[in-house]
């Protein structure tokens, strides 16, 4: 990877102490950023990016992620030069289902071409040994997990001993994180909640190729699909521009999104009814809509739930762009202690 694909988002952070550090790292589908974070999650440097090679195989991938460490691990070095940056262990949230255990990719969408299989760990972590930093323990979960950890942990869940997180943007997913711990399940997909069927839902498509689950009415190219289907104009282009379609008053595009919001409030009732959560945390490109989406997602969500739990919150998350970071770099900071 040259030079010229990184970028710099400086967040002013304090600068890098004689103190052990991780690296956090966010692997999205079109970017991958990553900062060094110290022992009490504040990052300890500028978050660096770089462009996803998604479709050119997971050798490249592996190159990617080891390239944007060693640049992040020298933005430190730079930014304190007298004295030592020492990095403990590397934290990675990734697309995909994850055996966090061994670090391995179990299976994932066709977003990362040839992920599925991958040992993510193990490849970062020969890379980065040979390229002079170590046999680095390396952590590694899945995104939407890695989301959670950050919020539960610094974000609108802080605080809280049980933790429903809910990410809705182009996919819906979900994470379950109680008393600080994420919560995978026996099969390491529980919180997925985009593959749960929900009334309104009978009939739509869904991406893994089952009718009636949220995900086919509740993320953003669904909004968009439906949105057409119903007789929207041909020319808006995506889920966005509905937005701003129900914004401005078309009654295609608010009935979209209500129903959207709607079978999210359904099947949120009925998670919380059987998990308790002190909390629903809910993040993504949808949940910045206002109140055009939040407010069936809320009224459905209260006419659905049970008197004992009318008092549970659904609130959005706090940290941003920074929340999987932190949370991977949580992970880390876990197995680095181990």
């Amino acid at each position: 990877m040259s030079q010229d694909v990184l970028s710099f988002t400086p967040l002013n952070p304090a600068p890098p102490d004689a103190v052990p550090l991780v690296v956090g790292l966010d692997l999205g589908g079109t970017k991958m950023a990553a900062a060094l974070v110290g022992a009490d999650g504040a990052l300890q440097g500028p978050v660096a990016s770089c462009p996803t090679p998604a479709h050119d195989g997971p050798a490249a991938m592996l190159d990617s992620i080891s390239v944007l460490v060693q640049e992040v691990v020298a933005a430190g070095a730079r930014r304190a030069p007298a004295r030592a940056v020492p990095i403990t262990a590397v934290g990675i949230g990734t697309a995909g289902v994850v055996d966090v255990e061994r670090g391995t990719i179990l299976s994932a969408t066709d977003a990362i071409t040839g992920w599925a299989g991958t040992s993510v760990a193990a490849g970062v972590r020969e890379r980065l040994a040979a390229a002079g930093l170590g046999e680095l323990p390396v952590h590694v979960e899945n995104d939407v997990d890695a989301y959670a950890a950050g919020e539960a942990w610094l974000g609108a869940g802080a605080g809280a001993e049980v933790v429903l997180m809910v990410a809705v943007g182009t996919g819906v997913g979900g994470a379950l994180v109680i008393e600080g711990r994420t919560r995978r399940g026996a099969h390491h997909v529980a919180g997925e909640i985009g593959h749960v069927p929900v009334p309104g839902a009978q009939g739509e498509p869904c991406t893994c190729g089952r009718p009636g689950h949220l995900e086919g009415v509740a993320a953003g190219p669904q909004i968009h699909r439906r949105y057409l289907a119903k007789g929207g104009d041909p020319d808006v282009p995506d889920a966005r521009e509905v937005e701003r379609r129900a914004a401005a008053g078309d009654r295609i595009a608010q009935g979209v999104y209500r129903d959207s919001a709607a079978c999210l409030g359904r099947a949120l009732a009925g998670l919380v009814t059987v998990i308790d959560p002190d909390v629903v945390v809910v993040s993504g490109g949808l949940a910045r809509a206002g109140d055009l989406w939040w407010g069936p997602l809320r009224r459905t969500f209260a006419a659905e739930i049970i008197d004992p739990l009318a008092s549970i919150k659904i609130i959005p998350a706090t940290l941003g762009t920074t929340a999987p970071i932190v949370g991977a770099a949580r992970g880390a900071l876990a197995l680095a202690e181990n």
